[in-house]
């Protein structure tokens, strides 16, 4: 069944409202428990502290009465050993029964040591279970009885001692463990046994009724209705498997070092009760669990004792049915109050929804009409209240979207004018266009495309840009030009028509973006260069033509001066007949002068295959340097170097050693008198290398400067100006920048500018993306 507005809003108000009285019934039943846990524990600690004072009474009633005890067992020891011969053989059992009736003690026995000398037993006794018994495996009792024999003394830790004399703990006797005893053994070197009167439990343990744990604990367990058993745990005795053993009168005292259980009953065991013994007597922290033992469900609770060096576990069981019966009944009481609640909450939520209903009702039709375009309706609402600015606002919303929307329709029409421009600007460019998405798929093309290319839009929407031919194939799929980063500039390369024809164009790519400013795809200009080649090629050959015109021109020139002193002299030569040495030298010389200019024209003339490595500039500098400083010396010429750390360069190390070499040899032919020639090797940033060769020489006059690095110019007497041009071609060729700047009678300065090695590999990997039409 769909529930109206107002159904709805009352369902939710009951819905939160029966929340909170969970939550609050929930919070309530934890927090009760909780306190009442915290009762518990707190009657727990308490009777813990009682057991605990009552054990440390037990213990010093205990000491007392043992040192009391001790010293009687000391005077009758004494007594004995005036009236008893000094040989056990000579010993009977009446001289044992009268000296126990003449003193007041249990027993007398007689120990002597084992023929092998092993063991030490009991010979003689009033208590015939005594006799034979061994004494090797009673640990310090079997020490003490050793020392008493060698030494007349006993020095072990535990127990009295007095001259010849040691009296142990009181404890459980091996004949007779359902009582205890307490010995003294005496020796003084006269005899060969040693005496042992000793007290019975039946004589003394009447003085420790009134501080016996036992006692506390039992009055403790009938004045509690709700302690159904306390147990104290030895931890270091105490297993899964421990049972509870008690003596005939059920009265158990504190030094009982082997028993797992020092006082109290063991009814309630749990499985994990030896694990929270061990864990509560190491951390020292109580534990507290609720449980179900034996189909009762308690509340077990461990807490440590400590008494000295001695540690104890007390382990109390509480009643945990009070526990239940008080939650159980909180929690009805807690329920019923909530039903009620309940109803009253539902009832008046039902009433309050139709009060507040009723203006979102009015709104509700306001929206109505707004959503079928009707915005200049208002609504007439006089509430102060939040749904009173409500419908005021939705009235303001109401007239911006009416003067939204007829903004936007006048936007439209603008957009729609615009798209009709565009698409009669791009379909009456003579440059071929086309619009391809991100995965390279045609969009759209213009006429000026299908006139080119051949191609209708019809056969390329949708499908990839048939235009490339199958030699640049390899080539465009791993082109950067094509990259979705790519740098979006202009590039020449060919293209195929759909008859097959190849045509030289010029190419650019744009991205289009959308309102996000992400790419969506990508818009292509392709312009025909077939004929605009062809003119760069005709003109290209027309300047060769003169430049080679030129060159001829110059190297007829040059080797003209030498060949006519060299005709001059075989002329002579051959009148008179006779070999002058001047006349040979001299031509000689002349024939030098034409090797050099041949060579220097082969340089320029003749491609070389070069290898370019990353280098650093500085000790190729440094070389060329090393060749020529002997002849720097020669002319009284110092050179200087400066050199910054900078950047590798990707080069030819030879051709650079020949710029170099060129370079300094004009610096000191510009210096006849000397000087100073300064070398400086620094970066102008991370992706330049600049290298300054500067002299205090004669310099060059300003009008000479732009004809440098032409061929056959040259400032010096024997210079042919194809050294300086050879200089200009290989940096040119290492993609640097060779400048030159002169002062009369200062000096000159020739600027190296070379890239960085990265720099110059990214310039490599474009012209390699390029394919120049020429």
């Amino acid at each position: 069944m769909k529930l109206s507005i107002k159904g709805k809003l009352s369902l939710s108000i009951s819905s939160i409202m029966f929340v909170v009285l969970l939550t609050h019934m929930i919070f309530n039943y934890y927090s009760m428990r909780t306190r009442l846990m915290s009762e518990m524990e707190e009657r727990a600690k308490i009777i813990s502290e009682q057991v605990s004072i009552s054990m440390i009474q037990s213990q010093r009633a205990e000491q007392v009465i043992g040192d009391l005890l001790g010293e009687q067992l000391y005077a009758a020891s004494i007594y004995a050993a005036e009236k008893l011969p000094s040989k056990l053989s000579e010993v009977t059992p009446i001289d044992l029964y009268k000296i126990i009736g003449e003193l007041d003690i249990s027993h007398i026995s007689l120990l002597q040591r084992s023929q092998d000398g092993t063991d030490i037993v009991i010979k003689q006794s009033t208590d015939p279970r005594e006799i034979g018994l061994s004494t090797k495996d009673w640990g310090y009792w079997h020490t003490a009885f050793e020392q008493l024999l060698n030494y007349n003394r006993v020095w072990v830790p535990i127990g009295q001692k007095m001259k010849n004399f040691w009296s142990g703990p009181i404890e459980y006797s091996t004949s007779d463990p359902s009582h205890r005893m307490k010995w003294g053994y005496y020796y003084d070197g006269k005899r060969d046994y040693i005496i042992n009167p000793y007290i019975k439990d039946t004589r003394f343990k009447s003085s420790f009724q009134m501080t016996n744990p036992q006692r506390i604990i039992e009055r403790i367990l009938q004045s509690q209705a709700n302690v159904l058993e306390i147990t104290a745990f030895q931890p270091d005795q105490f297993k899964d498997d421990s049972l509870v053993s008690s003596n005939d009168s059920g009265i158990q005292l504190i030094e009982v070092p082997d028993r797992p259980i020092l006082y109290g009953s063991y009814i309630y065991r749990y499985k994990e009760d030896a694990e929270l013994v061990g864990k509560v007597a190491y951390e020292g922290v109580p534990v507290f669990k609720e449980l179900i033992i034996n189909d009762d469900r308690v509340i077990k609770s461990f807490l440590p004792l400590r008494e000295g060096n001695n540690h104890y576990v007390l382990g109390i069981v509480l009643n945990a049915e009070p526990l239940r019966a008080a939650l159980q009944e909180q929690l009805l009481n807690n329920i019923g109050i909530g039903f009620i609640l309940l109803e009253i909450v539902i009832i008046g939520s039902y009433i309050f929804s139709g009060w507040i209903i009723r203006p979102i009702q009015y709104i509700l039709q306001k929206v109505s009409m707004m959503a079928i375009g009707q915005y200049n309706t208002n609504l007439s609402i006089t509430r102060k209240d939040e749904l009173g600015l409500l419908a005021r606002r939705i009235n303001m919303l109401g007239v911006n979207l009416h003067e939204s929307t007829e903004r936007l329709r006048s936007l439209y029409e603008e957009n729609r004018a615009m798209k009709y421009q565009l698409e009669s600007f791009i379909n009456q460019s003579s440059d071929a266009i086309h619009v391809t998405n991100l995965e390279g798929r045609v969009e759209r093309v213009n006429e000026a495309f299908e006139q080119l290319f051949g191609w209708t839009d019809n056969e390329l929407i949708g499908k990839p840009l048939p235009i490339y031919p199958e030699s640049l194939k390899e080539e465009y799929e791993g082109d950067p030009f094509y990259a979705e980063d790519a740098s979006f500039g202009v590039k020449e390369t060919v293209r195929v028509t759909k008859d097959g024809r190849l045509i030289e164009v010029s190419v650019s790519r744009s991205p289009i973006y959308n309102e996000n400013g992400q790419c969506i795809g990508w818009a292509g200009i392709t312009r025909d260069i077939t004929q605009r080649n062809r003119m760069e090629e005709l003109l290209r050959r027309s300047e060769k033509l003169t430049t080679v015109g030129q060159l001829a021109a110059g190297v007829a020139h040059e080797i003209r001066n030498p060949l006519t002193t060299i005709k001059g002299f075989v002329q002579l030569q051959a009148h008179t007949q006779k070999v002058n040495p001047k006349h040979t030298t001299m031509m000689l010389s002349e024939l030098d002068r034409i090797n050099l200019i041949v060579s220097e024209f082969l340089i320029l003339a003749k491609p070389q295959a070069v290898r370019f490595l990353e280098k650093d500039i500085r000790p190729i500098l440094d070389e060329v340097v090393s060749l020529l400083n002997s002849e720097a010396h020669l002319h009284n010429v110092q050179v200087a170097t400066s050199y910054q750390d900078v950047p590798l360069i990707l080069c030819e190390e030879n051709q650079m050693k020949q710029v170099f070499i060129n370079l300094i040899k004009n610096g000191i032919e510009a210096m006849p008198s000397g000087g100073k020639l300064q070398l400086t090797v620094e970066s102008l940033n991370q992706d330049e290398v600049c290298i300054k060769v500067r002299d205090q020489g004669i310099g060059i006059p300003e009008e000479n400067l732009p004809k440098l690095g032409d061929p056959f110019f040259t400032n010096k007497e024997n210079g042919t100006g194809l050294g300086l041009m050879v200089c200009h071609r290989i940096v040119d060729s290492h993609h640097g920048s060779l400048c030159i700047s002169s002062e009369v009678n200062v000096g000159t300065e020739v600027k190296i500018v070379l890239p960085a090695a990265h720099v110059t590999k990214e310039k490599i990997e474009q012209d390699k993306g390029f394919i120049k039409i020429r």
